[in-house]
């Protein structure tokens, strides 16, 4: 059984800054397919279009673009690809000590500090912040890297003064710094991405990382504190709001192409995981949408 080897991305700073900034266009970065991880702090914007987010055992469908802050070491994959419709997208890589391990340490600098500890649990924001913040972002291409240091500790400083934020691993996400257990948790989120559409057994998941079936539930329950079932599951409900939102297809297509065998079962399951009906969601989203 052969699945994605989990991805540790070694990033280098852009050449004469302590920072690392990339912009791409449409569905250009080729890391976006894979689970990966990384001990630098990664903000993330995309200027328009709708996609997943998976950030940690977090995944959700975002609509209108997306504003995300994701800390030291916290497993992610997607934002963007061929079916986004967004026209570009800009990431920043820095290391919480990129100024120095004393700079954040200044009473000027406690603001971006807290916003660091708050990052470690992956941080989407949304309002006038993704769009103000979105927008300082872009214009950053254009700059010295003298300016886009400050555009940067600008930006860091008004995410932290934002409201308008939802922290997307509030239930706990314990993984920081072991990167054996980040190889072994991306192995599992690797093959739950490209085989979710399918029955994936316990057995085949814990053979896949060499653990008992009792291990790995126990495991993945401590370092996501959700099930295995639960996360397949929420990884399937996701998948079929995008379906919802931007196929042409049944409900009951929907269902069969999430990974679901039981067409009762997934309305409950979405009744649940969004509080609406499959037809409600849809309806709601086409209007938000127009």
């Amino acid at each position: 059984m052969k699945t994605n080897a989990p991805s540790f991305e070694a990033i280098e700073p852009s050449f004469g800054s302590s920072f690392s900034f990339s912009t791409f266009d449409e569905n250009a970065n080729s890391k976006a397919h894979l689970w990966h991880y990384h001990p630098e702090i990664e903000l993330v914007y995309v200027n328009g279009g709708s996609g997943k987010r998976q950030i940690g055992s977090h995944i959700s469908y975002y609509t209108d673009g997306d504003l995300i802050l994701i800390g030291s070491y916290l497993p992610h994959c997607g934002f963007t690809n061929e079916q986004t419709g967004n026209k570009k997208e800009t990431v920043i890589h820095l290391k919480s000590d990129f100024l120095g391990s004393a700079f954040f340490e200044r009473p000027e600098m406690k603001n971006i500090s807290n916003l660091f500890i708050k990052a470690k649990g992956g941080l989407a924001f949304s309002g006038e912040t993704k769009k103000l913040v979105g927008h300082q972002i872009s214009a950053m291409e254009g700059l010295s890297n003298f300016e886009k240091l400050l555009a940067l500790i600008r930006v860091l400083n008004d995410l932290e003064q934002s409201g308008d934020f939802k922290i997307l691993n509030a239930e706990g996400f314990s993984l920081e710094t072991q990167v054996h257990d980040n190889g072994r948790i991306n192995i599992v989120f690797n093959y739950v991405k490209d085989h979710f559409q399918e029955a994936i057994t316990l057995e085949e998941v814990a053979d896949l990382v060499s653990m008992t079936v009792p291990s790995f539930c126990r495991y993945f329950k401590k370092t996501t504190n959700k099930t295995f079932t639960k996360f397949v599951n929420e990884y399937r409900l996701v998948h079929a709001s995008k379906l919802l939102a931007e196929q042409p297809l049944s409900i009951s297509e929907v269902c069969f192409d999430s990974g679901f065998n039981n067409f009762s079962y997934f309305n409950k399951s979405f009744r649940v995981f969004t509080g609406k009906s499959a037809s409600q969601y849809r309806q709601e989203l086409k209007r938000i949408l127009k």
